[in-house]
């Protein structure tokens, strides 16, 4: 039985220039979804492009994983995330 893979990624809006992150089990749907405007967070900042992205084998990796890159969004760690 083949695993599925989850992806925490960031997300830059070309408009407003802020950042989304956020974690996923199928990456280019997701980023369809917000591109679409099907994202309430995200549906003013489109176009969206990624900017960083991260694998994870489990769903609970990969929400640790997007809770501490949110929890030093903007800061020095963060920056060297998307550079």
């Amino acid at each position: 039985m083949k695993s599925k893979i989850f992806t925490v990624y960031i997300l830059k809006s070309t408009i407003t220039g802020k950042y989304y992150i956020g974690y996923t089990g199928n990456l280019d749907i997701r980023i369809k979804h917000h591109n679409a405007g099907r994202n309430t967070s995200t549906k003013y900042g489109v176009p969206w492009n990624l900017v960083y992205s991260e694998s994870f084998n489990n769903r609970t990796d990969a929400w640790k994983r997007e809770r501490q890159i949110k929890l030093y969004k903007s800061g020095e760690a963060f920056k060297k995330l998307i550079k």
